[in-house]
């Protein structure tokens, strides 16, 4: 049994308004020897795609390599757009060491509600994931659950937006299709997809994310 502790604090910079949430990043930056392409920060594998969309999104010019600057450069990112991250999950253990979510037993979260009113100024929380068993809405349901509070659906379709009153304030949160290649079958059934690759062959599952996550950072950016 792997002992899959979350390897980075919640980054949580002064005025942050948005919090990006997600689970537990590859059991590799959790003590085991990283890959040259990796940086040793949240969302950092080399494999995914949030880093890569957001670049996209915001011509960011980052570096992919495990260094200081690719940390810095995120750090900064972060920081001038008011948005944080703090993944649900504290520590878990899993029976084979793999990234899978579903491989996770005995998870115990973090609480997000307790970080939401150390942190007035959040407004939303961005998910890299749904509602589908051990992702981050998953999780966070079980969190509103305890409390008693109801996640109320404003839009079904993705990215799915929900709303809740929390702290004195109205949240809203949005859940996006996850920044992993295991997503990409889900994205290939789905309507809003199929609609742009009949219009373009060459548009790829990484394109539609593109799309699907500026219409959530780039509006709340407003």
């Amino acid at each position: 049994m792997f002992y899959h502790p979350h390897p980075f604090p919640p980054f949580i910079p002064k005025g942050t308004q948005r919090l990006i949430v997600g689970t537990l990043p590859p059991p590799r930056f959790s003590g085991l020897a990283l890959r040259p392409k990796d940086v040793n920060f949240c969302y950092g594998s080399d494999q995914g795609m949030l880093w890569k969309v957001l670049d996209q999104i915001y011509q960011l010019d980052l570096t992919y390599k495990n260094t200081e600057e690719a940390i810095i450069q995120r750090k900064a990112f972060l920081e001038r757009e008011r948005i944080g991250i703090c993944d649900l999950v504290k520590h878990a253990y899993r029976q084979k060491i793999d990234a899978s979510d579903l491989g996770l037993t005995r998870i115990v979260l973090r609480d997000l509600l307790e970080v939401l009113k150390d942190f007035p100024q959040v407004v939303s929380l961005i998910f890299t994931g749904g509602n589908s068993k051990n992702g981050p809405e998953y999780f966070f349901r079980q969190l509103l659950k305890k409390q008693q509070v109801q996640l109320v659906c404003i839009e079904e379709t993705p990215p799915r937006k929900h709303q809740f009153y929390w702290a004195d304030r109205l949240i809203t949160t949005y859940s996006l299709t996850a920044p992993s290649g295991s997503a990409n079958r889900a994205i290939g059934q789905m309507a809003a997809y199929k609609k742009a690759k009949q219009k373009d062959t060459n548009y790829t599952t990484f394109d539609f994310r593109v799309a699907q996550y500026r219409s959530v950072f780039k509006i709340e950016s407003l």
